[in-house]
């Protein structure tokens, strides 16, 4: 409990990097939204077996977070606590497809490898995109760029909500585990059985707790918008960034680099 709180609390950072001054913080947050969005439409739309063919797209992430300045070794760190999940997902695909696809030499590589492979790779590009994104914008700003996009507000506001007030629940809960731990001697009270208790009484505590703060919102004047919603302006840098990384990732979509390249070296060598 305490490791899943810390690195919840540790996700703030996001929002400290997406204070830095360079051009790509500077953009209009729709740009941003709107490239990471053509960026992960195209690396979920490859079938399964595409293995190859995702590699080029790390040129996108690559090069944000070069151009952000921000700590990659806090972004892969990141990611892979997402990884589990992902490996989780895809690991009976080698029993189920044992088909062989490609030899590397004497060894044969089945079918469900390779879609394994293809989804920790996948999840490995969308989630650092999202997460880069994130740093270089803030994830409030996000999602006024996205009601500006035409995303209804209520889902933006839940959204928001759900990102600011998941370091609260996890406060809660951290408080309820070490609560459970100092009132259980020895290893009473540590079974299994009393997580229904604890997720009842974490229930509970949430549910006025979040009571307490819709009525301080509403207090404050909260109606159900943004307040002080930043009027960005979209103009041509915008623009010539929306465009290039579209275009990018739809020619990387169509045309396999990774095989061109490798034919072009092949090709050169013989």
């Amino acid at each position: 409990m305490a490791s899943v709180h810390g690195a919840l609390l540790d996700l703030k950072r996001l929002d400290l990097l997406a204070r830095g001054g360079t051009s790509l913080h500077r953009l209009d947050p729709r740009a941003k939204v709107l490239a990471t969005l053509v960026f992960i439409v195209c690396v979920v739309s490859f079938g399964p077996y595409q293995l190859s063919a995702l590699i080029p797209f790390f040129i996108f992430p690559a090069c944000l977070i070069a151009a952000g300045r921000l700590p990659a070794g806090y972004l892969a760190g990141k990611v892979a606590l997402v990884a589990p999940f992902a490996v989780a997902v895809g690991i009976c695909n080698p029993f189920f497809d044992r088909g062989i696809l490609l030899h590397l030499g004497p060894l044969e590589v089945s079918g469900g490898w390779v879609s394994f492979a293809s989804i920790v790779v996948r999840t490995a590009l969308t989630v650092t995109a999202a997460l880069t994104l994130t740093a270089l914008t803030g994830f409030a700003p996000i999602c006024r760029a996205l009601v500006r996009l035409g995303m209804p507000k209520t889902f933006a506001m839940q959204l928001l909500f759900l990102y600011r007030y998941l370091f609260v629940l996890a406060e809660e809960a951290g408080r309820a585990s070490r609560a459970r731990e100092l009132r259980s001697f020895g290893r009473k009270g540590k079974g299994l059985a009393s997580y229904a208790s604890l997720l009842g009484h974490l229930l509970l505590r949430t549910w006025q707790r979040a009571e307490r703060m819709h009525m301080a919102m509403l207090a404050r004047g909260y109606t159900g918008t943004f307040l002080a919603a930043e009027c960005g302006r979209f103009g041509a840098r915008e623009l010539l960034f929306v465009l290039f990384w579209s275009a990018l990732c739809i020619i990387m979509r169509l045309y396999n680099g990774a095989e061109l390249l490798g034919s072009l070296v092949t090709g050169y060598l013989s």
